[in-house]
């Protein structure tokens, strides 16, 4: 945990831009695999564990707003549980060091919810994603599922504090990301023909766990790079193949890394994967360099999109300009994903909150509609304090080539003979965590190799 003070100020700040009412957090429970003493490993609510860092299963929050009052819902250890567990920090004693005073029976939290309810008082909830604080919500609140209205007064004020990064979350978010570095230095060292890439997960995963850490979500490890969420890790890795490694630590204290390198199964890219690793490297070298407060994240997407646009252009897969190709949307044969977003606590930060308040503002709201820019998840200007990640890439999807190639979709600017040639290259992205700083931006970690000759003369030294 930080400091109480930490936890005591953050929802100071919080009440004071929270006009009235009850704010209700609830913490997240365990859920069971097959049966209820075995469950899915725990991790707590992340805004839950923003104002309370407390990481423990069902427990629950009130902050009273008119009345200033804070009060931790949840039941101590009975004497079975203490049987099977062992005794435990109470959870009066994990309130204290979050500055909190009172503790109650996760019981009377119906009483206090329907006190406030009787007297007309406004309760402020975000939106639940699991399925057991959903139906535990329907009942304090006496309303179907279906009916939970998420506050978006509450929604606005969490992410106005959260977006910007504290220095000791800073330092938390640094210690992941350079844990991150040493799983990709890991994967790029040992892999070779002949390996499964489970291979490469379990050894990444043994070295979190070596830096009391785990994964901050499902790796993707791949030689179908193409496959932008690829958790299937059956295949052999052969000579000629790349492996596309995207892959994050997350510490103890929960902060997430999240950084992607594509490297070859040989000692060498081959020329043509050569050509296409080096137009993504230049869009994420010149991306980066943007970054500062004040610009839009989405027109950083864009000076992407044109950067690909062109090297493709010069490759003879794409016609035309790349102004013009951008702008009629020609890239996104190759560019589907969005080029980054928020990270901290979640990987992809606050994304339960919602991308219309965490990667939008109401004047310039998120494009759901065009493919492409729908998945980008992160548009709105920058501030210092943000922490976000810039991952171009380009992927050769061959079901998505065959539909637009039997559409003759924008044939003006595809060339499909062309592109033919390519269908089964596979995918390439290149991702790093960076902090926006009020002279522009610092990148995060110690730094991980991401050239053609850096990753070529790293995978030389160590294939024999």
């Amino acid at each position: 945990m930080f400091s109480k003070q930490t936890y005591q100020n953050r929802r100071k700040k919080l009440i004071n831009n929270i006009t009235e009412g009850v704010i209700l957090l609830m913490g997240n429970t365990e859920s069971p695999i097959n049966f209820p003493d075995n469950p899915f490993p725990f991790r707590q609510d992340s805004s839950f564990l923003y104002y309370f860092g407390i990481q423990q299963p069902k427990l629950a929050a009130i902050i009273d707003v008119d009345q200033e009052e804070t009060i931790i819902f949840g039941d101590e250890l009975s004497i079975d549980e203490i049987v099977w567990m062992g005794i435990q920090e109470t959870i009066k004693a994990k309130a204290n060091k979050s500055g909190v005073e009172k503790t109650q029976a996760f019981s009377q939290l119906a009483d206090y919810i329907q006190k406030a309810k009787s007297t007309g008082r406004k309760i402020h909830i975000l939106p639940p994603y699991q399925a057991e604080n959903k139906i535990t919500l329907s009942k304090l609140l006496e309303v179907k599922i279906s009916d939970l209205k998420p506050s978006v007064e509450l929604i606005k004020a969490i992410v106005a504090q959260r977006e910007i990064k504290e220095e000791q979350e800073i330092i938390q978010i640094e210690n992941t990301v350079e844990t991150s570095n040493k799983m990709h230095l890991l994967a790029m060292q040992i892999a070779k023909p002949g390996m499964k890439e489970y291979e490469l997960v379990s050894a990444i995963k043994k070295l979190a766990a070596d830096e009391e850490s785990t994964l901050a979500y499902p790796p993707i490890i791949t030689i179908d790079g193409q496959i932008l969420h690829n958790h299937y890790y059956g295949n052999t890795l052969k000579s000629g193949d790349l492996v596309l490694n995207d892959s994050g630590a997350e510490n103890k204290m929960k902060y997430a890394g999240d950084l992607t390198r594509t490297f070859p199964v040989d000692k060498k890219f081959t020329p043509q994967q050569k050509e296409i690793y080096q137009i993504v490297h230049t869009a994420f070298e010149q991306t980066k360099s943007l970054l500062k407060p004040g610009l839009a994240f989405k027109e950083v997407h864009k000076k992407a999109a044109l950067i690909i646009a062109q090297g493709l252009i010069d490759l003879g897969l794409v016609k035309g300009t790349a102004e013009e190709a951008v702008k009629n949307n020609a890239h996104t044969l190759f560019f589907q994903t969005g080029l980054g977003h928020m990270m901290g606590l979640d990987v992809h930060d606050m994304e339960d909150l919602g991308e219309q308040y965490v990667g939008y503002t109401q004047e310039d709201p998120k494009d759901t509609q065009t493919f492409g820019w729908k998945s980008l998840r992160l548009g709105k200007p920058l501030k210092e304090g943000f922490v976000v990640t810039i991952e171009p890439g380009i992927y050769f999807i061959p079901q998505l080539i065959d539909m637009w190639k039997a559409e003759n979709r924008l044939k003006d600017f595809i060339n499909y003979d062309k592109v033919e040639q390519y269908r089964d290259f596979g995918g390439i992205r290149i991702e790093d965590d960076l902090l926006i700083t009020k002279e522009g931006n610092r990148l995060l970690g110690n730094g991980l190799i991401s050239s053609v000759e850096e990753i070529e003369d790293f995978r030389a030294k160590h294939l024999s």
